[in-house]
């Protein structure tokens, strides 16, 4: 699992393959189900409200905001539906969360 590899595709605009997005959605689920449902985030910290499914407006959320992991961010929901680029948003979401990248 190349998550390096990945975000760079997904960034691209490219989708991963489906057997890679299984990986990665099960890897995601192994460290969910492991972590509290309240996280502590340091601050200062960027709160985000609905993205619903715009990617490219996510990217330029990180290109002002600051690119993760170097910024912390807070997803308050609704990040698909609506939008075009649902698969998109939630891949790249599922790939820049705390935790899943070596430290």
């Amino acid at each position: 699992m190349d998550l390096d590899l990945w975000i760079s595709k997904v960034k691209e605009g490219q989708h991963l393959a489906e057997h890679e997005l299984q990986t990665l959605c099960e890897y995601v689920k192994e460290i969910l189900i492991e972590e509290s449902n309240v996280q502590p985030v340091n601050s200062p910290v960027t709160v985000c409200g609905d993205i619903h499914g715009q990617f490219h407006d996510l990217m330029k959320l990180f290109a002002t905001g600051g690119h993760v992991p170097e910024t912390n961010y807070i997803f308050m929901g609704d990040f698909v539906d609506r939008g075009f680029n649902s698969l998109e948003v939630f891949t790249i979401l599922l790939l820049l969360k705390p935790g899943i990248l070596p430290t």
